[in-house]
């Protein structure tokens, strides 16, 4: 019986989400609310360029963020004056500023999210 189409996006995220998961608890820990911690996300980006497991964890990670972030703008109308994009370099950027004593206890994805929608120039309408 074929899928739905529409359930498509969803089943990734779904598949995506708990691939960088299950991947990014192997590296640092999260913080202490189970979330993905920048520290988590810095070490994976650290290790991406010469490890695979570790690239394709990253990977996976980032396409879900991005999935769900624009998923997010859509459902909720947002108008962007650019494109959503995301890649590694822009995550890097996103957390740079995180003071690393704190990062262990502060959650990476919304500080991406944060910087995936100033850069495209989104608001609510």
């Amino acid at each position: 019986m074929p899928q739905c189409p529409a359930k498509r996006p969803i089943a990734f995220l779904v598949f995506a989400t708990a691939l960088a998961t299950a991947g990014l608890a192997m590296a640092a820990p999260t913080t202490s609310r189970g979330l993905i911690s920048v520290d988590q996300v810095a070490e994976m980006l650290e290790k991406a360029p010469t490890d695979r497991t570790a690239q394709q964890v990253l990977t996976a990670y980032l396409a879900g963020v991005g999935e769900a972030a624009s998923a997010v703008v859509t459902m909720g109308n947002a108008a962007c004056q650019k494109p959503l994009s995301l890649n590694a370099a822009n995550a890097g950027q996103a957390l740079k500023g995180t003071a690393s004593d704190r990062g262990a206890e502060t959650p990476a994805t919304p500080l991406i999210v944060s910087d995936m929608l100033h850069r495209a120039g989104c608001r609510r309408q």
